[in-house]
């Protein structure tokens, strides 16, 4: 009889209609890890009778719960479903001003992108969206740049170029589109949704099939260091399995082919300004999930959500006072990147913008080399965003290139 290899194993999910229910076997994805935890967890009970042979004799399962993780590398759209159900919304396509008439003036590393008629506030873009100029008689230089805005008005964005190269001054440019990359994500504060997936683990030189169904993120780790690749490791809560010896989940959709992103690649801001000595960055995304167990099942018949806490840390260099001050003041600041799938003008991107955090924590490192910083940072409600102004109203808005 053979055993089962890792290599064999394929992990595929799909959206649930209803909690718990095990949904139709088309249209699922196969997705891409590091590894595959979740597993089937049971209470058990041990008899308390006290008994003239000395002995246990009896032992008993109770309730069942599904739980365990999907660890894998960061990549455009790969975990984009999880971060949606994460944050209780859905992605959806980032706006566009279409026909456009614009002006592109600066030197850099700054540049304005000015539109003569309508407005930026009103059409729903929003500082730290990563924007691309198309359409037109745009110069070179200046189309399908991912730009990366930092500052809004209602016919002036002030953008700097993700890659670093430079842009050139012209305009008005007729007929031009500008438009958000991608897809984006963030809490909203209505109209929240309650998604979960059922996950199969089919173990192909078994031909054993393990559906996990009932299953919510409840945490989701991004780790972004100065060397080696991304990371994002999703947690998750359910509610039961159903086993068979066939594969449940044929003909899934194929893995994403977006390349696995590197936080050396990209831009990070830090309290409005570009920062170059960051030496690492997590986010945390917790969005915990409880049940309870009821007389005559043996399964939690509903996952009810708990708040969405967006946490993290980042490092940086010691080599001026104006972060550790951030802390030693209470200075409320923002915080965002773009982290690239390569260094080129038009790369696919995954960003996290935390409008509003306060740091919690700041220590210093020592030794014979360059001293480090560790900062931890609570992000809260951006309670000056929201519709026809520059900023969300939310904790933490994800913008994903391929979603």
């Amino acid at each position: 009889m053979p055993t089962a290899s890792g290599l064999f194993k394929q992990v595929i999910y799909k959206k649930e209609v209803t909690y718990g229910l095990v949904p139709s076997a088309a249209s699922a994805q196969l997705i891409r890890r590091v590894e595959s935890s979740i597993d089937l967890m049971k209470e058990t009970y041990q008899s308390n009778e006290i008994r003239p042979d000395f002995q246990i004799a009896d032992f008993r399962h109770g309730v069942r719960r599904v739980d365990g993780s999907i660890n894998g590398e960061l990549s455009p759209k790969t975990y984009s479903d999880f971060f949606a159900a994460s944050l209780k919304r859905i992605f959806t396509t980032g706006v566009s001003a279409v026909g456009a008439s614009v002006t592109i003036a600066g030197a850099g590393p700054t540049y304005t992108v000015t539109r003569a008629a309508g407005s930026y506030l009103t059409d729903g873009f929003k500082v730290y969206d990563t924007i691309r100029l198309t359409v037109g008689t745009l110069n070179a230089l200046n189309i399908n740049k991912n730009l990366l805005i930092v500052g809004l008005t209602a016919t002036v964005a002030t953008v700097i170029v993700v890659n670093g190269s430079a842009l050139a001054a012209e305009g008005p440019i007729a007929t031009t589109t500008i438009g958000v990359v991608g897809k984006k994500t963030y809490t909203p504060t209505t109209g929240h949704t309650d998604e979960s997936f059922s996950i199969e683990h089919f173990y192909a030189d078994l031909t054993q099939s393990e559906v996990f169904s009932g299953c919510k993120p409840s945490t989701i780790a991004v780790e972004l260091p100065p060397t080696g690749l991304a990371t994002c490791n999703v947690s998750f809560m359910g509610k039961d399995i159903v086993t068979a010896a066939a594969q449940y989940f044929t003909s899934p959709t194929a893995l994403t082919t977006t390349t696995v992103l590197a936080a050396v690649n990209g831009v990070v801001r830090v309290n409005g300004a570009t920062v170059a000595n960051l030496t690492g960055l997590s986010i945390n995304i917790d969005s915990p999930q409880t049940g309870e167990p009821v007389v005559g099942s043996n399964s939690v018949p509903a996952m009810y959500p708990g708040r969405v806490n967006v946490t993290g840390q980042f490092t940086a260099y010691f080599d001026s006072v104006t972060l550790r001050d951030v802390f030693v003041n209470e200075t409320e600041i923002d915080l965002a990147g773009v982290f690239t799938e390569n260094n080129t003008a038009s790369a696919g991107f995954v960003s996290f913008a935390m409008p509003r955090i306060k740091v919690g924590s700041a220590s210093k490192s020592d030794g014979e080399t360059g001293l480090i910083q560790t900062f931890s940072f609570q992000a809260l409600l951006n309670t000056a965003g929201g519709t026809g102004t520059t900023t969300e109203a939310t904790t933490l808005v994800i913008q994903d290139s391929a979603a």
